[in-house]
């Protein structure tokens, strides 16, 4: 495949100060949009009068569009250009967005919450544009800047959704959403050029495309209702064997056809599949431990002996310092890649997800140990996430960015999806024999899941060390990407 041409750093190139607060509050619209909901869900059952069991759709259904949507508009970018096809990424947020304030049904908010998974293809989108447009410089503190704001909209999200409900509806969470993502789409037309790397020589892979989003969905879904259908059920192992043949269907596809979605000798690339492997780790932990820490707080204590019996704001406040924590990862982890490359915020980044959890494990009691339990979390996820674009950028061509990127996006998705049901399955399985029609998890079943967390987020600190080092801060400008493959190899 050939290299596509790289823009020079030139007078006329924008500057980080003009393009990059669009990107960032693109990716700021869609990790608040996608975390706001959860806290709600249990008071939007009773609102839209549902069972506990359907209402976890509204995040299953994001999470499923999004990780449909983010690597088939990564790859769109690469062949048509980054800046339309964030346009019509946040084009998703800003009608998913309407039509939930719009509604007042349930299966209309699920289509809502479907429309809104386009946000996720904002990630690989806005980190190829970094990469084509910002001068070689600046591309490592932009990528991670971006990438660290996943961990910041998530945390402001959950705080944002407490005070929101303070004083107004639930329809207050949706229109935040909306408005984020006005803004968002005005600063992307004024202020994100049109990107030079397109693709020419690519194609369409439409067999890839359905292929790829059969697996995922049948994934997902079993992963999401596994503990409501049963782990064994019928439609459960029905659903884990579809993705599995669905899986390898797709893997012969894309060996086989000439211009696929997904380029499998580039996702086998040490780099790129390592990465990968602490993606969906680090999602793991990240998901999975936001769901455990808001459920503990808000536990009633005179009932259950522990637990601080905070309302959706407090809990929000109580994780506040996780998006704290991302928010300095960001300069940190540039500067880390920059002076070390990025094999160091990669493992620092898991070792500090592992100590905070592992702390949560045993210490507990107080509110200062949720805080700063959280902070620590921050911290590592957002030095996490800036390293891992890093990697992927210095592996693979420029052509290839959005698509590379979009599929570690995707697995970041799994692993969530996949935490969320792991902890869920922990606290569900474990509960506490109360005289009222209340199922309240035992301490001992909190303490495993927090340990559960710590041990994959110290398993994603192991996983660098299968990549070989490359070079610190490389960018495409600076060395061929074929280049980076091989001593990557």
């Amino acid at each position: 495949m050939s290299e596509a041409p790289q823009p020079t750093a030139t007078a006329a190139q924008p500057t980080s100060a003009r393009v990059l607060p669009a990107l960032i509050l693109a990716m700021l619209a869609y990790s608040v949009v996608q975390t706001a909901v959860v806290p709600i869900l249990p008071g939007l059952a009773r609102e839209l009068n549902v069972s506990g069991s359907d209402i976890t759709w509204l995040m299953t259904a994001n999470l499923l569009s999004a990780a449909v949507l983010t690597p088939l508009l990564g790859r769109f970018g690469d062949l048509r250009g980054r800046k339309p096809m964030l346009l019509v990424s946040l084009a998703g947020l800003v009608i998913g967005s309407g039509l939930a304030v719009a509604t007042h049904s349930f299966g209309w908010l699920v289509v809502a919450r479907v429309l809104q998974g386009a946000g996720g293809g904002v990630l690989p989108l806005a980190i190829s544009i970094v990469r084509d447009e910002l001068p070689k410089q600046k591309v490592t503190g932009g990528v991670a800047a971006i990438s660290a704001s996943m961990g910041v909209g998530s945390g402001l999200g959950l705080v944002a959704t407490g005070l929101l409900l303070e004083h107004w509806s639930y329809k207050s969470i949706f229109w935040m959403g909306l408005v984020f993502a006005l803004l968002a789409v005005v600063l992307v037309i004024v202020r994100v050029p049109a990107d030079p790397v397109v693709d020419k020589e690519g194609g369409a892979d439409p067999l890839g495309a359905l292929t790829l989003a059969g697996w995922l969905s049948a994934l997902l879904i079993a992963v999401s209702r596994g503990n409501e259908w049963g782990w064994t059920s019928t439609r459960t192992l029905g659903l884990f064997a579809v993705a599995a043949v669905v899986a390898l269907l797709w893997l012969l596809v894309e060996s086989k056809v000439s211009h696929p979605l997904v380029d499998l000798s580039m996702m086998a690339r040490p780099a790129v599949a390592f990465t990968n492997i602490a993606g969906l780790l680090i999602g793991f932990g990240m998901y999975g431990s936001f769901m455990v820490i808001s459920n503990f707080a808000q536990t009633p204590e005179k009932l259950a002996h522990y637990g601080f019996t905070a309302t959706v704001l407090h809990a929000g406040i109580m994780l506040l310092p996780s998006a704290i924590g991302s928010m300095v990862a960001a300069p940190l982890g540039a500067l880390l890649i920059a002076r070390r490359g990025p094999r160091l915020p990669l493992v620092l980044g898991g070792l500090l997800g592992a100590v905070a959890m592992a702390y949560l494990a045993v210490r507990h009691d107080a509110e200062f140990d949720v805080y700063f339990s959280s902070a620590v979390f921050g911290l590592g996820v957002g030095l996490a996430y800036a390293a891992m674009p890093a990697y992927i950028n210095g592996a693979v061509p420029a052509e290839q960015s959005g698509i590379a990127n979009g599929m570690n996006a995707v697995l970041r998705t799994v692993g969530g999806a996949v935490g969320t049901a792991v902890m869920a399955a922990i606290l569900t399985g474990d509960t506490l024999k109360l005289p009222i029609p209340v199922q309240l998890p035992t301490l001992d079943a909190y303490q495993h899941a927090f340990w559960v967390a710590g041990v994959m987020c110290l398993v994603a600190a192991v996983v660098p060390f299968g990549i070989r080092r490359i070079k610190a801060a490389a960018t495409p400008s600076e060395q061929p990407a074929p280049a980076l493959a091989k001593t990557d190899a």
